[in-house]
């Protein structure tokens, strides 16, 4: 199996000032918990989602977060005033439409500045590795050869995630999709990634998923992929949520 051995870390690079907080999708997965509430407010070990993604990015050093809101953004935005702590909070407003990962980095263009940035679905659930995960992220970030990097994890320690992979990795740490249907890769997006602002270009109007992106940097061998050395998890259902709490609390 191929590792992320070839892409040396460089300790002198910074972690990205600023993030991009995915945090419009309607939560379908997760009703009935979302029928009154956002996904990001469905609680996990006695803390909202989203707040779990807050925590993470303090602790890594990140100054300012843009986070779209779509599906009861009242609410959302409310609680990114009220509860939210410690970094300077941007909204980029999807009230008028869903415009998925895609669309939603083209609506918040314009507030993301040209600098690297981090972009972290709010629905995620991780525990540092031996590493902080955002940090080691970032050190292996390469601008010279990258414009996509994903923080990934072992299909085998993907928590809860029902999925067939994502990803391989060749051998110098290059991403390549999952090559049949039918078929398993060995390595699942986490949801967090640093990319180049420049690659939000030439894009269609309208809703749009950040494959778009991604796909054009794998053309062009600038699409590079971490392993994840901590826990993850995927927290898609209510059902997910007991195994989930199960899992921290046994450390």
């Amino acid at each position: 199996m191929a590792t992320t051995r070839a892409i040396r870390p460089n300790p002198a690079v910074a972690v990205p000032k600023t993030a991009m907080v995915m945090a419009a999708g309607l939560g379908k997965r997760m009703r009935p918990l979302t029928a009154t509430r956002p996904k990001p407010l469905v609680e996990v070990a006695g803390k909202p989602l989203i707040d779990h993604v807050f925590d993470r990015l303090r602790s890594a050093g990140v100054e300012r977060a843009v986070v779209n809101v779509h599906y009861l953004a009242d609410v959302l935005e409310a609680h990114l005033t009220h509860r939210v702590k410690g970094i300077e909070i941007a909204v980029s407003d999807e009230r008028a439409q869903l415009l998925e990962t895609g669309g939603g980095l083209v609506r918040a263009r314009e507030l993301l500045g040209d600098a690297p940035i981090l972009c972290v679905n709010s629905d995620n659930l991780w525990v540092d590795g031996p590493v902080d995960a955002i940090v080691r992220l970032a050190q292996m970030w390469d601008p010279a050869r990258m414009d996509v990097l994903l923080l990934m994890v072992p299909l085998a320690r993907a928590n809860g995630h029902a999925g067939r992979g994502d990803f391989h990795l060749d051998a110098e740490g290059r991403i390549v999709r999952r090559r049949a249907s039918g078929r398993l890769a060995p390595f699942v997006y986490t949801g967090v990634q640093i990319l180049n602002p420049a690659i939000i270009r030439d894009y269609p109007e309208g809703p749009f998923s950040t494959n778009l992106f991604w796909n054009r940097a794998i053309q062009a061998g600038r699409a590079y992929g971490v392993t994840h050395e901590g826990l993850w998890f995927d927290v898609g259902s209510p059902s997910s949520i007991g195994m989930t709490e199960a899992l921290l609390a046994d450390g």
